[in-house]
Order: structure tokens, then sequence, then C-alpha cells
């Protein structure tokens, strides 16, 4: 019986693994890596490259600006309706992406919750750059944020109150103890929500559309090219498994690099002095 039961769980292993490994492999088996070259070299794939880097790049500073400092302020208080506040935070996680690029449209679209005023400032959001940027930011958020904040929570409390005792004020502390000891948990949640930021596609398309050049981002832009030129469409698949892959060493090297960070160096950093 023992027996039987793990070979079964073995060829279940087996074909699961098999679904989820055969798919990526076959995008690189599909085409030559010369032909998969040149197609990136395309219009259509360069602009859309360009677009991705450019709008990701922007919505992922913000996300790391804004969302750090408020995510040590939601780990770190306690206050009233504190899970009201985690459950709209992660909110958006469940949400369909095409739910999520029509609530931005009829937020900051001209007839919408916000457009009117933007309007009389002169402020066209919809089909812009701005538009990926506000659509990548809001998709990606939510990952970062509870990351982010589950790293903060996790924080060792005597050497935060070690940091208190030697007289740190709040800024010092949080900027010299508290992000070196959450770095490990900050780094995967930020590689976590960058990579769904560069895959947005619902949101983008229906609050900026699919403009080449434009607004037209990688996600999309396989899509557009997928009944056009089907060399381009899996040549930009390939670049995302790639970058996907890419994404995944670093978070299993981060936490082995944090690890080899001598305690000392936190402990220190809450000095002062430091």
């Amino acid at each position: 019986m023992r027996r039987t039961f793990t070979a079964v769980a073995a060829a279940a292993a087996v074909v699961a693994v098999g679904f989820l490994v055969v798919p990526v492999v076959a995008l690189f088996v599909r085409a030559a890596p010369g032909d998969l070259l040149h197609a990136l070299t395309t219009p259509a794939a360069r602009d859309a490259l360009v677009v991705s880097i450019k709008t990701s790049a922007i919505a992922h500073a913000c996300v790391l600006v804004v969302g750090t400092p408020a995510a040590w302020a939601i780990a770190r208080g306690r206050f009233p309706g504190r899970p009201l506040v985690l459950a709209l935070i992660e909110l958006p996680l469940v949400l369909p992406p095409a739910v999520a690029g029509i609530g931005l449209l009829v937020t900051f679209g001209r007839a919408g919750l916000l457009g009117g005023t933007l309007d009389t400032l002169g402020i066209q959001i919809p089909f812009t750059q701005l538009a990926v940027v506000l659509a990548v930011a809001f998709v990606e958020a939510p990952f970062y944020l509870r990351g982010a904040i589950a790293s903060f929570e996790g924080l060792d409390e005597t050497l935060l109150e070690a940091g208190r005792t030697l007289g740190a004020r709040p800024f010092r502390l949080f900027v010299r103890v508290a992000l070196p000891l959450a770095a490990g948990g900050l780094g995967a949640a930020s590689a976590l929500a960058l990579a769904r930021g560069l895959g947005e596609f619902g949101a983008t398309l229906l609050f900026a559309g699919s403009l080449q050049g434009v607004t037209q981002t990688l996600p999309l832009a396989i899509y557009a090219q997928f009944e056009v030129d089907l060399d381009t469409a899996l040549a930009i698949g390939c670049l995302f498994v790639v970058f996907g892959a890419a994404l995944l060493l670093a978070l299993k090297l981060v936490p082995a690099w944090i690890r080899f960070v001598s305690p000392s160096t936190f402990r220190s950093a809450a000095s002062p002095s430091a």
C-alpha cells in the first residue's frame, strides 16, 4: 500500500511539474534563437520594451517611496480599524484586472470621480503613459505593501527597543535599524511587485489603451502581435520568461546574502552616532 501511494504521488508530481514547465519550454522550442533575437528588434517589440521599462520603473519607484513608510506605519501601529485597513490593501489582489481598469477609468476619466477637477487643471490621464503608470502601480502596490508589512511585523522588538533606548529618533530608527533588518523581506516583496507590474494587462488595456510607442506595454504587444507576427509575440514571451527566471533567482539569493550580513551590523546601526 505504501509503495502504491508513493508511486501515485510521484506520478502526480511529474504530471504537475510537466504541466507547468512544458508550455514554457515550448516557447523556446517553437522558434530558433536567431529568429527570436531578430523579432525583438522589430519596431513593435522595441517600442513596447521602452514603454514597459519607463512606466514600470516610475510606478515601482513610487510604490517603494510611498509604500515603505506606509507599511512601517501600519505594521508598527495599533489603531482602531487596522484589520479593515489590511483588508482594503488586499482587496485589489482578488479583483479581476478588468475591474481595476474600469475603477481607474471612472476615477480619473473625464467623467469620473476626479475627472472634472483634473480637467479643470488641464490634466488628461486616460490613454496616456501616466495612465499606464497608475495602472501598474495599482496592481503591484498590494503585493509590495503586504510583503513589507509582514517584514516589519517580524522584526526583533529587542533591537528596535535598543535603538530607542540609545536615543535614536523615529526617522533614524526607521532608516538605520528597521530597513536593514527587513531588507530581505522588502527585497522579495519588491521583486514580486515589479514582476506583477510588468505583466499587467487588463487594467492597462482598459485605462490606457494599446497605442504603439505610447501606452502599449510588453503584455499588450504580445496580444497585438499574436495574430500579426507570431515570432514577435513568441520573442516577447520568451523575454518575460527570462526576466521571471532572473527574478526567481534573485529571490533565492537575497535571503542567503542577508544571512551573511553580521547581526552586529544591525545592532551598531541603532547607535545615534552610527
